[in-house]
């Protein structure tokens, strides 16, 4: 086994180093860790809802879902925005494209009158909406939720 000291050089080394860079690599992984911080405050809905429990098993989520809250006042807010029930199928629309088939998560507070529930149901499905998703909260035992 041979020892070269840094007196020592041979001619064939050019003086390249053998390391990768990971500077390149760090500076992406930054750039990407801002995008998501920023981007993930926007994914949520911060309407504040007391949701009632299911004890039925969570379906997966879309990527991007469109959230109809329905408070207890019975003011509506597409995602973060509030409207009224005459401008919901413009919002929709602006929101969804125009494309009817995607999923609607309609999310209503526990004391909202099922009357009133069913009214907003009967305007998604007049606006064409069919694909609508009643949202609650998932229980945490495996028991009936009462009435």
């Amino acid at each position: 086994m041979a020892i070269t000291s840094s007196t020592q050089r041979d001619d064939d080394d050019d003086g390249a180093m053998a390391e990768i860079n990971v500077t390149p690599f760090i500076d992406v992984m930054l750039v990407l860790l801002i995008v998501f911080m920023v981007a993930a405050p926007l994914s949520t809905v911060d309407v504040p809802l007391n949701l009632p429990p299911s004890s039925a098993e969570a379906a997966p989520r879309p990527e991007d879902p469109v959230w109809l809250s329905l408070a207890p006042d019975l003011t509506l807010t597409l995602g973060n925005q509030p409207l009224t029930r005459s401008d919901l199928q413009a919002a929709l629309d602006a929101q969804t494209k125009g494309k009817r088939n995607v999923p609607v998560f309609l999310r209503a507070d526990r004391v909202v009158p099922y009357g009133d529930l069913m009214s907003v149901l009967d305007q998604l499905r007049s606006a064409g909406y069919l694909n609508v998703a009643l949202v609650g909260l998932q229980s945490t035992d495996n028991a009936q939720v009462s009435p």
